[in-house]
């Protein structure tokens, strides 16, 4: 007997919805680009329930005529290919022909469409991929409702996540696809509220502003390069606008949201000298290349493609972030190489021993016999950077100043000591993406563990009212942007939820390289350090102080 059968078509359909819809994201994704793709303007998205009850997509493109609109929901059926040498220049966003079918499959769908310029058109409802009703209706445009997702996949449909989580994934669809065309109207109605409204843009940085509002944009440096076959369009970070989360972060090409760890990886090595360790850059990277350099057919969702010379590709991004953000690094490097003022260097008397340890470094001597003990009027070894050197208890101590604050203040947000928080004359507002928008006021309590008041100030704003004086120079859009990631997306499951965000908060709030201590700030963190139940690492795991024994500096100068 056989054991090779032919799997019948509604099981076929159901197999290929697997690979093209993972979630209610998937299906607002498929139907925004289909609706971009047919000359739309404005595009409308509603959702109930996380789109897990129901998805309407309405546009004011070309639409179809009745024969279409019966034929769209064919398997392999599509207007955007008609010849092999069109599958290697792909110019539209879908081109498979397998969304529509794949949705109708695990879905009760209608479809209410009419040609551009004709009053009369059709509506067809499908349940299971099977035609249920059709009928003349009028229309503009096309209007796609997607109801019960995966009632007819019950295994598929156990694994959708808590209504929010679902949103979350909805809110970044849009988000993306409102990016990369900027030139387009984008409304987001959950639950019958307006979540997003972004009226059409002249260009992606005024786009940007919509989304992150005009704080977050200046933080951003422009780029801009062309070259044969490709150009691009990015806005980076600045010098000292960097992250602890890779949350916004966004490769586009071609107008397509993209992944590419070639092309991250480009933008990484543009920061050299300048990122911080466990830091990261903000970037949207906006490229047009012949779309006959790239091969977008090598993912079932179309998240990631294939550069015909990756390398060249690299290189052209790499080259041009580089370039623009050279003056960033000059200005960095040059607050280092400057001679740093410190009030401990204006108590020590130009005569003391000790001042030759302040002198340039060219002109530095130590005498073999000069004796080093700590005090609180002893001057330090400035090092550069966030390192200081230091001497007592029989040898050498470095630290790494930065470190060491972020371990004194994680342990104080942990415990809640010492978080006297301020009420703030003039309370600042917050411009936020959506989605972090919505978790930070579901988390509000949660921050007023941490000293910061924060309420809703509405169109993305929160209005942040108190915070503990720790926190008085901190980036507060930087904070919150941060939390609403890592409560979403980075989470340890073996570390609770308050530790996590404790060591982020530290780690924004703790002293930064450009920072150079004075005596009394030394002597404080030193004594506050040492008060902490793990003075020796900051709350990553890195040291915050490293000793040197009489004994371990002997041997390295080869005297033992």
């Amino acid at each position: 007997m056989p054991q090779i059968r032919i799997l019948p078509s509604d099981l076929r359909n159901k197999i290929a919805a697997g690979e093209v819809i993972e979630r209610p994201a998937s299906v607002v994704k498929e139907l925004i680009e289909n609706a971009i793709d047919a000359g739309s303007t404005d595009i409308r998205i509603d959702v109930l329930y996380g789109g897990k009850r129901l998805i309407k997509v309405s546009d004011n493109g070309i639409g179809m005529d009745t024969d279409d609109a019966l034929l769209c929901f064919e398997r392999h059926a599509t207007s955007k290919l008609a010849n092999e040498d069109d599958l290697f220049s792909i110019r539209t966003l879908g081109f498979r022909g397998e969304a529509l079918s794949s949705i109708a499959s695990v879905s009760k769908v209608r479809l209410v469409t009419a040609v551009r310029g004709t009053p009369l058109g059709v509506s067809v409802a499908l349940t299971g991929g099977v035609v249920s009703e059709m009928k003349d209706s009028p229309a503009l445009g096309t209007t796609i409702e997607v109801k019960d997702l995966f009632f007819n996949t019950p295994a598929r449909k156990k694994f959708l996540k808590a209504t929010n989580t679902e949103l979350y994934h909805i809110i970044d669809v849009v988000t993306k696809e409102s990016l990369s065309h900027w030139d387009i109207g984008f409304s987001l109605v959950t639950d019958n509220k307006e979540t997003l409204h972004i009226p059409p843009s002249s260009g992606p940085k005024e786009r940007i502003m919509q989304i992150y509002g005009e704080e977050f944009v200046n933080g951003l440096v422009g780029v801009r390069s062309e070259a044969p076959e490709i150009q691009c369009i990015a806005y980076v970070s600045r010098s000292i606008n960097f992250r602890s989360t890779k949350s916004n972060q966004f490769i586009f090409m071609n107008k397509r949201p993209i992944k590419d760890q070639a092309l991250s990886h480009a933008v990484y090595r543009a920061y050299e000298g300048i990122l911080p360790q466990d830091k990261h850059p903000i970037f949207f990277l906006f490229l047009d290349v012949n779309p006959s350099e790239v091969d977008v057919n090598v993912h079932p969702t179309k998240r990631e493609v294939r550069f015909q010379d990756k390398e060249f590709v690299y290189l052209f991004v790499h080259n041009a972030l580089k370039t623009s953000v050279r003056g960033e690094r000059s200005e960095f490097t040059r607050q280092f190489i400057e001679t740093p003022s410190t009030d401990s260097q204006q108590h020590v008397d130009e005569h003391s021993p000790l001042s030759t340890l302040l002198l340039p470094q060219h002109e530095m001597t130590i005498s073999e016999n000069l004796e080093f003990t700590y005090t609180p009027t002893l001057p330090f070894i400035y090092l550069g950077d966030t390192f200081i050197a230091l001497s007592g208890k029989g040898g050498l101590t470095l630290i790494d100043h930065h470190a060491a604050h972020e371990r004194i203040l994680y342990e104080k947000f942990l415990q809640g000591i010492q978080l006297d928080s301020h009420r703030l004359l003039f309370p600042k507002q917050v411009h936020l993406s959506q989605r972090e928008y919505r978790v930070i006021l579901e988390h509000t309590r949660l921050l007023m563990d941490f000293g910061i008041e924060a309420d809703d100030f509405g169109q993305n704003t929160i209005i942040v009212r108190s915070l503990p004086d720790i926190l008085h120079k901190a980036d507060i859009q930087g904070i919150l942007s941060d939390i609403a990631s890592y409560i979403t997306e980075g989470i340890s499951p073996d570390r609770p939820l308050k530790e996590t965000l404790a060591a982020k908060i530290a780690c924004h709030s703790s002293i930064r390289g450009k920072e150079i201590l004075n005596q009394e700030e030394l002597s404080t963190l030193i004594a506050d350090l040492d008060k902490t139940e793990h003075p020796d690492q900051c709350p990553h795991g890195r040291p915050t102080r490293i000793f040197f024994t009489q004994d371990d500096l002997k041997k390295m100068f080869k005297r033992k």
